[in-house]
């Protein structure tokens, strides 16, 4: 994809987002989460974003699977489209967050979505470590519980049976897919040091270890939450931390 492309599907990837978020709000919202109704449109419109981009990140790997044997200079137009569209994805949603919370509300995720677009970025400009992009884009399988768990907990049923499986099956999906994710992707960038220039070896491995921090927190509180202490909703929502990204999805 040459560079009028990428901006093409980025740009098109913040208008889709922002016209899901529109869409949300034409839906009904639960009473309990009217009280915030933007947080509702955005947990929505992640879950959206999660959902696609989890399951184009599988497809990307069964349609070309020679790029799992050379992540940096193989990919196919489908895996670096869905790349660029990840990154409209997060600009699309930084600059909500920028727009509609207070930035001591948001800034783990702002910073998170800023080391998410400049490491995507430099796989779509360069055209190398697209695979790469695309293995941290499988963490975006486990937000999609991770994001379903915020909206049952908004819409006030974190006491049901649906919430518990759920709360299973994220801290189940955030091992596999969150952790060690991003312990393989640490360990094939170290594997693969003399491959790699300097530059984006070192943005990679300060994006991952950010991340690995990031994702260590948060899984902490998850576990705190649903596991820990009782199921009853707590004052404080968890947002999942992407990039990697989730990125990152992650990088």
């Amino acid at each position: 994809m040459e560079l009028n492309s990428v901006i093409l599907t980025a740009g098109g990837s913040i208008g889709f987002f922002k016209l899901v978020n529109c869409g949300v709000s034409k839906l009904p919202i639960p009473e309990s989460a009217c009280r915030n109704a933007w947080k509702w449109r955005n947990v929505c419109t992640s879950f959206t974003h999660s959902l696609i981009t989890g399951i184009w990140a599988v497809l990307c790997f069964f349609v070309h699977p020679q790029m799992a044997e050379d992540l940096i200079g193989t990919h196919s137009v489908f895996s670096h489209a869905l790349v660029s569209v990840s990154i409209g994805y997060f600009i699309y949603d930084f600059l909500d967050m920028v727009l509609n919370q207070k930035m001591i509300l948001s800034w783990e995720l702002l910073f998170h979505h800023t080391v998410v677009i400049s490491c995507f970025g430099i796989a779509v400009l360069t055209g190398r470590y697209v695979g790469f992009a695309v293995v941290a884009l499988l963490v975006e399988i486990n937000s999609v519980f991770l994001h379903l768990r915020q909206i049952l907990r908004m819409a006030s049923l974190a006491a049901g049976d649906l919430y518990r499986i759920n709360s299973m099956v994220n801290l189940g999906t955030y091992v596999v897919f969150r952790i060690n994710t991003l312990a393989w992707m640490t360990r094939w960038l170290v594997l693969n040091r003399e491959n790699v220039p300097l530059f984006s070896y070192t943005a990679g491995s300060v994006g991952l270890a950010i991340m690995t921090a990031m994702n260590i927190v948060l899984f902490y509180r998850l576990l705190r939450s649903d596991f820990l202490k009782s199921s009853a909703p707590m004052p404080t929502e968890v947002k999942e931390s992407r990039g990697q990204g989730e990125g990152k999805k992650e990088m």
